[in-house]
């Protein structure tokens, strides 16, 4: 009797610390959260710069990979979006697209956009995997890691 006369006092004092809101709790709550903004930053022009600039030097120092380049992108759009938390205080904006290379191929890349995350913390970091181009597997099989 004495277990059920504890657990009625606990959870009276449980029930008093919840706060009442007019409003239900919905299950999809802590995902509407994270809703993916479309602001156009995956197919801005600098991203995409930054992006080119770096694909070459890769070409260029990669032992085994064809020497193209990235002509255009297309169908840029971003895919997952997380925001600065307390826990987590980098915002990160995932994206893909398509690249035309010189070589007449289309490829897909997939890249991430961190911000602050520049050389000495100054400025925004893109990291990007373009599909057959990540001999090292860097960014693991197919581009898996920026998915």
């Amino acid at each position: 009797m004495a277990r059920i006369q504890a657990f009625a006092a606990a959870l009276a004092i449980a029930l008093s610390t919840v706060p009442m809101h007019s409003e239900q709790a919905q299950a999809a709550d802590f995902i509407a959260k994270k809703v993916v903004p479309q602001d156009g930053i995956c197919a801005h022009k600098s991203v995409r710069g930054a992006i080119r600039s770096r694909f070459r030097h890769q070409v260029t120092h990669v032992p085994h990979l064809p020497n193209v380049d990235i002509v255009d992108f297309y169908g840029a759009r971003l895919t997952r979006y997380e925001p600065a938390t307390p826990n987590s205080p980098i915002e990160r904006r995932y994206c893909a697209a398509t690249a035309l290379l010189s070589s007449g191929d289309n490829r897909p890349i997939w890249y991430l956009i961190e911000y602050g995350q520049g050389f000495a913390g100054i400025g925004d970091n893109v990291e990007f995997c373009v599909s057959g181009f990540d001999r090292w597997n860097v960014y693991d099989a197919a581009c898996r890691v920026l998915r």
